[in-house]
């Protein structure tokens, strides 16, 4: 089989740095901040799904030890299967913001039935006080054969 793109998204918040102000909850409930559905049904075998993306984020503003954890599910809820994760402190020095990249790969994913692929990102910090200050956005391309 030849390899075949069956679709590509983005989940684009902000296309701006500084264009957004908001507040990232605690790791035990983090908050949504990207979501895409593929559109697969013509996929002729397991799917290969790569993803990217890219938050900005700034320390609280009595700045303290803060950790920032990205998650990237393969559905629409925490509990769906985790296919990424990754956590990283913030400078405590940098007052500004603090860009965190990433790219993340799901591979031999089952056809779904319904024909959607749907993958959401979520952020979450260890201290209350963090915020998303933009850019921020998240990729998805997904491939078969």
């Amino acid at each position: 089989y030849m390899t075949r793109l069956l679709d590509a998204r983005t989940s684009q918040n902000a296309s701006i740095a500084n264009s957004i102000s908001i507040p990232i909850t605690i790791l035990s409930a983090p908050g949504l901040f990207g979501q895409v559905g593929l559109n697969v049904p013509g996929a002729t075998g397991p799917i290969r799904t790569q993803l990217s993306g890219t938050v900005a984020c700034q320390l609280p503003l009595l700045p303290t030890a803060t950790t920032i954890t990205i998650t990237i599910v393969r559905g629409t809820a925490l509990t769906d299967p985790i296919i990424y994760s990754s956590s990283e402190a913030l400078n405590i020095n940098l007052l500004g913001p603090q860009l965190f990249t990433f790219t993340a790969s799901d591979f031999n994913v089952p056809p779904p039935a319904s024909g959607l692929l749907i993958y959401t990102a979520f952020i979450g910090s260890n201290v209350l006080g963090t915020v998303r200050v933009g850019p921020e956005s998240f990729n998805a391309i997904a491939y078969s054969g």
